[in-house]
């Protein structure tokens, strides 16, 4: 197949997915981003070419569609010299959506916990025998430490559907799973009641056939499910369930969060007439996703410590995983390094963040600096927060913790200061380097 689709932001966790697919499907395939990564390096080795940097030399006539991660501004100089060229641009949630009409698709959606659920269902489907295409927001040991999966054409189609600027709303999948709702890009959204009404608007796109399933947990997913019984079947799911021991007993990621998001996966898989004993095989073997409490042992002072490197940026997802860790490491010391991400979220979250964190009665806790995300950030938010900010109010509240201005000084920190037992490194900007960087005893 001769025609050539150029992604901008390759890098990007969904993008990189994406473009893994066209390439599975004999598409010439290009790229470029802002700065090189892991996933640019196996990206390159997959030999999809990419430019470190975006300039409009990039974008030549041979181009037939130029695909954009939805962080990238109109401004940027390869969507406009391909927009002067004439050649066909789409988002990539427009692209993801064109490609769902080809499938029986089925979107995992939430605040949070939408990573997990879509690997434990990648595990079980696969397990079943349904042999499904997966787009997928993490990188799976399963897939072979990859984001992606192809499964069988006009097959199933699993993915994982983002709010963020109501990306969501190019799909239209057979079957939808809704883990949470909270305030979350409160840079687009502004309030929760706007979320609401996007995850509503979302729902309502399921036919007569189609299937809500979705936590009883959660109150605000509560409202969305009230609307839409008027419209299809729903299913709920909850951690008051019988289920609930059972998937307990199998699973090997810990915390009530994973347990829930595992009680989702069983709701859909039986939805799909999966037996429940292959569900539980599929759950059982699932062990767990990229920088989502991935643990490493190291060594450090003579003494063997724990590493823990975790996606988790949101007040409610540092409350949820520390608590697991705490309970997984019962009676140990532990340290949490948290590098906030994103001005704009640190600002709209600020008083959830200061409640989150005061509350974690850990040993240590370390601030990095905030991981600034190009093209969605202020210069007056960055006047108003920053992780010192948060260090001075936590520490008021009694909370003992320190800031630093470089990842570099927390390393340095860490080397001449821990006597711990478990660090946690926690964000969704590059502190999973400084995580890697002890790891290899750099």
């Amino acid at each position: 197949m001769n025609d050539r689709i150029h992604f901008i932001g390759i890098g990007g966790i969904g993008v990189s997915s994406l473009a893994q697919y066209y390439l599975a499907k004999g598409f010439k395939v290009s790229g470029s981003d802002i700065s090189f990564s892991e996933i640019i390096e196996f990206l390159k080795r997959k030999g999809i070419k990419i430019s470190i940097g975006q300039k409009k030399e990039n974008i030549s006539k041979d181009i037939s569609l130029v695909i954009f991660t939805p962080a990238i501004q109109s401004s940027n100089p390869e969507l406009k010299e391909a927009k002067r060229l004439r050649i066909k641009t789409k988002s990539y949630s427009e692209a993801l959506g064109e490609l769902n009409k080809s499938y029986f698709t089925i979107a995992v959606s939430g605040a949070h916990g939408k990573s997990t659920t879509t690997g434990m269902l990648a595990n079980v489907l696969i397990q079943a025998g349904l042999d499904p295409t997966v787009v997928i927001g993490t990188k799976l040991k399963e897939f072979g430490n990859t984001n992606f999966r192809m499964g069988k054409d006009k097959g199933v189609l699993l993915v994982e559907a983002d709010e963020f600027k109501e990306s969501f709303l190019n799909y239209r999948p057979k079957i939808i799973i809704t883990t949470n709702i909270e305030p979350e890009h409160l840079d687009y959204y502004k309030n929760l009641p706007n979320i609401l009404k996007a995850f509503s608007k979302f729902t309502s796109f399921l036919k007569k056939d189609g299937i809500f399933i979705c936590n009883k947990d959660n109150e605000n997913v509560l409202k969305i499910a009230k609307k839409q019984e008027k419209i299809g079947k729903v299913i709920y799911y909850s951690l008051k369930q019988k289920e609930r021991e059972m998937i307990k007993k199998v699973l090997k990621i810990p915390g009530e969060h994973n347990i829930s998001n595992a009680l989702a996966v069983l709701s859909c898989a039986r939805a799909l007439k999966i037996k429940d004993s292959v569900t539980l095989k599929g759950l059982a073997s699932y062990t767990g996703a990229w920088r989502r409490m991935e643990t490493r042992i190291i060594k450090l002072k003579n003494r063997k410590v724990t590493i823990i490197s975790d996606y988790g940026h949101h007040p409610t997802e540092i409350d949820l995983t520390v608590s697991a860790i705490k309970e997984k490491y019962a009676g140990k010391k532990i340290w949490l390094i948290f590098q906030p991400h994103q001005y704009q979220r640190t600002y709209y979250l600020f008083n959830d963040f200061i409640r989150v964190l005061s509350k974690l009665d850990l040993d240590n806790l370390v601030l990095a600096p905030i991981y600034e995300v190009a093209g969605r950030e202020t210069k007056l938010l960055k006047q108003k927060v920053s992780s010192k900010k948060i260090s001075e109010e936590l520490n008021k509240k009694g909370e003992k913790t320190i800031s630093f201005p470089t990842l570099k000084n927390v390393k340095k920190y860490i080397e001449d200061s821990f006597k711990g037992d478990v660090i946690i490194f926690m964000g969704a900007g590059d502190i999973y380097f400084l995580a890697d960087q002890m790891v290899q005893g750099e």
